[in-house]
């Protein structure tokens, strides 16, 4: 009787649990959003500019009054003379939206272009594009609204930045009174994660020539043809040229009257071909594939002719169980097979482990291993193994990864598709299913840390991030593959600084340095058993040697100030889930 009351009401206590979560995060969301606009208001010198820098560009079809008068106000309180509203009517039937937008034609700060028609958003937009005068254009949905301090946010910016084309903003998430209800907090600039996630989207500012050169938006694309501009537009750019400022500058209601979201597997289907569309001239592309989430996998063709050679260095030694476990994850579950493996091993006398390094190499995989006492050092073991590898390709292998799904490495060799592709990641799970890595962000704890820790297999992240690619400063070497090239130009890892912990922070950061992109995907997954073979770090015996290499690569990479790209400067660094801080000042843009 008891259980069956339990049972009864834990459904209701789970709903009211949610329910003041849900209450707290709102009230979080909305403190934090006053707090920027607060700081923004106290930097703000309110100087009218002489000229309007931008041109807010605003399709209107059927909008109601009251949404249109929000959205006019927001405008208003910008910074004086910046700015120009052109609002493109695409043919409204409501009489409410035909008579406001009459009232609003005689307003000097308000241009209406009207069509007789309705031609969709990209034709609205275009409209509106041709009547633009100002060097930047910025698109807004009628039924959203700008953040105080806007304007003023993006001008300082662009001001100080002479050699940005495209710049974009944080935006907060707002309920149909546009009350706070999220903050999307966002990393820099990555074109690996846009064509997972549009996570750019508003607030963007395009200079209206490059825009125009373009031919505005596309027909064709309903839902996602802020996206399909955004690809084409930002192809080509460097990331010097495409500028993230982190200020909550958009509005952006969500009742579920926009388009994408009445429409969302048109809009998701647009979406895709956007992208493939887009990557059509990088040679190879195969299709757009769904990833969790209605998100996006670009698919790179991997059936080539000559598939590169791939060496496989793994250190190890003795640990019968895990060497024979990834060794046969490598040889009969790993569909590219154009392998080789070296294993490096320090000092087995496991007879049963030395009878295993014979058979594999009498096997189909070339293979061979290096047996040489001596005291475990990771680095060493590895560049090891480089000096006898082949391939075009290297990949640093722990010897507790366990293979799960046969097309990981193709997935990670399709990664350097990408352009600049220097190392590629894996997710690891924990052998109870949780994350953990998705990708390390230096800065953590003043050093580095992997974010995420011992969450779900299927646990989103920020805006989804953890179900698509990424760029990322740094990936783990616990299953890290390294192109040739980056490895010629970039060095060998640190043997004398960085024997066992933080070599591959360090590799990642030197190859940063030297102009490699680092990406981690979720989509070659493993389990990872970590440490299994040689103990934690957390050991007397070894606490002191980590300690060291700590000390080295806050002295080397001034990991302690390192400001990472791939996280918002308002995210907290002291945990491995991340949070919403307080910062003061405003952090400038990245």
């Amino acid at each position: 009787m008891a259980k069956r009351l339990l049972s009864f009401l834990a459904e209701p206590v789970r709903l009211w649990v949610a329910f003041w979560r849900a209450r707290r995060r709102r009230a979080e969301m909305a403190g934090l959003f006053d707090h920027a606009v607060a700081l923004a208001a106290a930097e703000s010198a309110r100087e009218p500019l002489a000229a309007p820098f931008v041109s807010l560009i605003v399709p209107v079809y059927n909008t109601p009054p009251g949404y249109l008068d929000a959205l006019l106000a927001s405008v208003r309180n910008q910074l004086l003379g910046s700015w120009e509203l052109i609002l493109s009517d695409d043919g409204s039937t409501s009489e409410a939206t035909r008579a406001w937008l009459d009232r609003r034609a005689s307003d000097a700060d308000v241009i209406i272009v009207s069509s007789l028609q309705n031609g969709g958003i990209a034709a609205a937009s275009n409209a509106a594009i041709a009547a633009a005068r100002a060097p930047w254009i910025a698109f807004l949905d009628h039924d959203d609204a700008l953040a105080p301090y806007a304007l003023e946010r993006v001008w300082r910016t662009l001001r100080s930045a002479p050699d940005c084309q495209f710049l974009f903003t944080d935006e907060v998430i707002a309920d149909h009174n546009l009350r706070p209800v999220d903050i999307f907090f966002k990393p820099a600039f990555d074109p690996v994660l846009l064509t997972g996630v549009n996570y750019l989207n508003h607030l963007s500012l395009f200079q209206r020539e490059r825009v125009v050169a373009l031919g505005g938006l596309r027909e064709g694309f309903d839902g996602s043809q802020d996206y399909d501009l955004t690809l084409r537009y930002t192809s080509g750019l460097t990331p010097v040229q495409c500028l993230h400022l982190p200020y909550p500058a958009y509005i952006w209601r969500r009742d579920g009257r926009s388009y994408s979201v009445k429409h969302i597997d048109r809009a998701t289907e647009n979406a895709r071909r956007a992208i493939s569309e887009a990557y059509r001239s990088a040679g190879r592309l195969q299709r757009v594939e769904a990833a969790p989430g209605n998100l996006h996998r670009l698919r790179f063709d991997a059936t080539r002719d000559d598939p590169p050679l791939v060496s496989a260095i793994i250190p190890s030694r003795d640990s019968l169980p895990l060497i024979a476990r990834v060794l046969e994850g490598l040889c009969e579950g790993t569909d590219h097979q154009n392998l080789e493996i070296i294993v490096v091993d320090n000092g087995t006398t496991e007879k049963a482990v030395l009878d295993l390094y014979e058979r594999r190499r009498a096997g189909p995989t070339p293979f061979q291993a290096i047996i040489e006492p001596e005291p475990f050092n990771f680095s060493r073991a590895i560049n090891k193994g480089v000096e006898r590898a082949r391939g075009d390709y290297l990949l640093l292998l722990n010897n507790d990864i366990e293979v799960l799904h046969r097309d990981w490495l193709t997935e990670m060799l399709e990664c350097f598709a990408y352009p600049d592709v220097g190392v590629v990641g894996a997710k690891l799970l924990y052998p109870d299913g949780t994350h953990q890595h998705a990708g390390v962000i230096v800065g953590f704890g003043g050093l580095a840390g992997h974010w995420y820790l011992n969450t779900p297999d299927d646990f989103p992240g920020p805006m989804g991030r953890l179900w698509v690619r990424q760029s990322l400063s740094c990936v783990t070497g616990a299953c890290m593959l390294v192109s040739r090239a980056c490895w010629e130009r970039v060095g060998a890892l640190d043997e004398t600084q960085f024997a066992i912990a933080y070599n591959d922070v360090d590799f990642c950061l030197r190859a940063r340095a030297a102009g490699f992109r680092i990406i981690w995907t979720p989509f070659a997954k493993l389990v990872h058993h970590e440490s299994a073979s040689r103990g934690s770090d957390e050991t007397e015996a070894n606490r002191a040697r980590f300690l060291r290499e700590q000390d080295n690569l806050r002295r080397r990479h001034a990991t302690d100030l390192y400001q990472d790209f791939a996280i918002s400067p308002w995210y907290t660094k002291d945990r491995s889930l991340p949070v919403s801080r307080r910062l003061e000042p405003l952090p400038p843009a990245r």
